[in-house]
């Protein structure tokens, strides 16, 4: 039997081996959210979590106004396996791309993976920001591994390297110009291996991108459905779409909801 999520404690990610009795001393920024953001009091219980030893009972200790630290006490959950869908996807501009990482998070995904593709209009990213809104949506949600977040890559280095390195993992290519097909039929008559799920820019794959994509083996075409849908949105439903037929919501009990922070 599974241990229920505790979704009305604060959730903080720490980067610190955890163990009762263990003592953690918090950074200025963590001590500054925990004191004055949420105000907390000394002896407040919160859960923490390091994506490697489970989440745990905590107590804020404050001693005057600049030392804080966590006292480890209990294990309230186990450490779960880290999701094994890797996330494909053309970088995005600004606030589209922190809302794409955050669902891409809260979604399953194990490992995001930035491919530049011809019309990429975003090249240049800050890979802090991106584990810091990953970091947010895990504290949030409840989940207990971090997603591992590579360097950008162009497309094409990535499609020559992947029978080498990947072995058996599929992309499943969500293709704008697919139009007409069913997407559920064709993943569930996939056979099963680990997924890589791919995501275009806003200016979809160029026509050269498209035709190398469709010539390799390890690589299965999905349509989106008839509407044209921006690339985050596309990015939340093929998640969806990926995670209800070969992913991990099959034969899920439902989850409640999960408030954001106030």
């Amino acid at each position: 039997m599974k241990t229920p999520r505790d979704l009305s404690s604060q959730r903080l990610f720490l980067r610190a081996p955890l163990a009762g009795g263990a003592e953690v001393a918090l950074d200025r920024g963590q001590a500054n959210y925990l004191v004055k953001v949420l105000r907390l009091p000394s002896g407040a219980e919160l859960r923490v979590f390091n994506g490697i030893d489970g989440e745990w009972r905590a107590t804020l200790v404050s001693e005057g106004k600049k030392s804080h630290r966590l006292t480890i006490e209990e294990l309230t959950r186990p450490q779960s396996p880290a999701p094994d869908l890797h996330y494909l996807f053309a970088p995005l501009k600004h606030a589209r791309l922190d809302y794409m990482i955050e669902k891409a998070t809260e979604m399953g995904a194990g490992r995001l993976r930035p491919v530049l593709t011809q019309h990429t209009q975003a090249t240049r990213l800050n890979l802090e920001r991106m584990e810091a809104n990953a970091v947010e949506a895990a504290e949030q949600c409840g989940i207990l591994s971090i997603p591992a977040i590579d360097e950008a890559q162009p497309l094409a280095s990535v499609l020559d390297a992947w029978p080498a390195r990947e072995g058996s993992r599929r992309i499943i290519f969500c293709d704008e110009a697919a139009a007409g097909a069913d997407p559920v039929s064709i993943l569930v008559a996939l056979p099963p291996s680990p997924i890589g799920l791919l995501i275009g820019p806003e200016g979809g794959f160029s026509a050269a991108e498209r035709d190398h994509l469709r010539a390799l083996p390890f690589v299965t075409a999905i349509p989106l459905g008839p509407r044209i849908m921006r690339a985050d949105t596309a990015a939340v439903a093929a998640l969806a779409i990926v995670q209800a037929t070969l992913g991990d919501w099959r034969n899920q009990p439902p989850r409640p909801y999960a408030p954001g922070k106030e």
